[in-house]
């Protein structure tokens, strides 16, 4: 067993015996930690700086209760947290996320994710996370405005514009950003950039509702076009059917391929015929507007099957892009995809697929866009939103949407080189770990030990 092996194998024990009982956040450290023994064995200054130790452990973590009160005049209580991982190449950026599942495991995992995310955009921005365990589905606009209100009186004490710029996520879109920037101007008494995804009325960017979407399938195209290829023609399996999914579906049609699924928590919906831009527009009011289930898309458009409880990965197709949730492409999953003919996954979701489904889609040399590759374009233009604020300018659609293509394409090519370079060509979950890594790894060895 080479030293490098032996030091990683320590680095495990120490994030297990440190984070008993988060299994989200280990499963994360793993696959990371996994992908950088070649470069640990030919660089031994990041063992001597002890790299690994401080890059496992957030900076900060901040726990804090959120007392609202509810339309029936009950005082409601839920649970808060923002994790700060890593600030060696710029302030804290990630999202906030309001869903009943958030715990710390989930929000470290993504923190953590972030990290390499963020250093993979060429933007200088740092990586965190946070959350909430509350959930907005059912709730009136109002308790939804009280709760943001509650949440931002304890988190504006820890962001700003140079220190941590939240984002939306999963539960969080325009509307809680709204409430939450809001609270936040109020209690500061300034108008600033201190969150991402904001309103292009007041200090947002065009094509950041469209970026995590738009971005992934243009992480498709550029790994496809390594195999002289394209979207076009492709038939298109998409889960999720919130901002990240809508937009998948979108971008897929400008290209000419056809998404035949979308799903949400009850089930999918399988059309043959293809999500065009009509349905497409019928789903964003359904899920934007009236916030619905996706089973109603099935009872309002013909030759369209419903699977309760099912996700969509039973159902042939050329591509996958998942974009719902963490783990939802288990190892049998995998298998079904690839047995069915799926030639390329790329992961609109964070972490969507489970360890075993990994290896499954490598080992098959399935075109794999790992999240924190392939979903990055959303961040990417967070960070030119924040460019804008800083500057207090205004770029076109065609400015920030040519940007992300840039920035994609740089990304899929950071992590084929990069896997290239150390003899796993074509997997870029390695290449992608592997050029995250390196660049915050340099930075925190300059930056000394803090």
């Amino acid at each position: 067993m080479s030293s490098a092996t032996t030091y990683i194998q320590s680095i495990m024990d120490l994030a297990k015996s440190r984070n008993a009982g988060e299994p989200e956040f280990l499963q994360a450290v793993t696959e990371v930690l996994e992908s950088l023994l070649p470069v640990l064995e030919q660089t031994p200054k990041y063992r001597e700086h002890h790299i690994l130790e401080r890059i496992i452990e957030p900076e900060r973590v901040i726990i804090f209760r959120v007392p609202w009160i509810d339309d029936k005049g009950q005082i409601q209580v839920n649970r808060a947290f923002r994790i700060e991982m890593n600030s060696a190449i710029g302030p804290y950026k990630g999202g906030l996320r309001f869903h009943p599942s958030v715990n710390l495991s989930i929000l470290k995992f993504l923190a953590f994710e972030q990290v390499f995310k963020n250093s993979l955009t060429t933007l200088p921005m740092g990586g965190g996370k946070g959350g909430a365990d509350f959930d907005p589905k059912g709730k009136s606009d109002n308790e939804v405005m009280r709760f943001c209100q509650s949440f931002m009186t304890e988190l504006s004490r820890h962001i700003g514009p140079n220190t941590d710029i939240p984002a939306g996520d999963i539960g969080v879109g325009g509307r809680e950003i709204g409430y939450l920037f809001g609270q936040y101007k109020r209690l500061r008494n300034e108008f600033t950039g201190v969150l991402t995804g904001k309103n292009i009325r007041w200090g947002g960017s065009l094509i950041r509702p469209e970026a995590t979407g738009y971005g992934a399938v243009y992480f498709a195209q550029n790994m496809l076009a390594t195999q002289n290829d394209s979207i076009e023609g492709k038939i298109c399996a998409v889960s999720g059917s919130g901002n990240v999914a809508q937009f998948t579906v979108e971008k897929v049609n400008q290209l000419g391929g056809k998404c035949v699924t979308l799903s949400d928590s009850g089930g999918t919906i399988y059309d043959p015929h293809g999500i065009d831009d009509e349905k497409l527009s019928y789903v964003m009011e359904l899920k934007n507007v009236r916030r619905g289930r996706i089973k109603e898309y099935a009872d309002t458009f013909k030759g369209v099957q419903y699977y309760e409880g099912k996700r969509p990965w039973g159902v042939t197709c050329d591509c996958a892009f998942p974009s719902a949730t963490q783990n939802e492409i288990s190892e049998e999953d995998a298998k079904t995809l690839v047995k069915n003919g799926c030639k390329l996954v790329s992961e609109g979701a964070n972490m969507p697929t489970e360890a075993g489904g990994v290896d499954v889609f490598l080992e098959a040399k399935v075109l794999y866009g790992p999240g924190k590759a392939a979903n990055a374009g959303g961040v990417a233009v967070s960070g030119l939103e924040m460019a804008q604020n800083a500057t207090h300018t205004n770029w076109s659609r065609e400015e920030v949407d040519g940007r992300l293509q840039y920035i994609m394409e740089s990304i899929h090519q950071q992590a084929k080189e990069a896997a290239g370079r150390y003899g796993m060509g074509g997997n870029y979950v390695a290449g992608a770990n592997i050029a995250g890594f390196v660049k915050v790894a340099d930075s925190m060895i300059d930056q000394g030990a803090v």
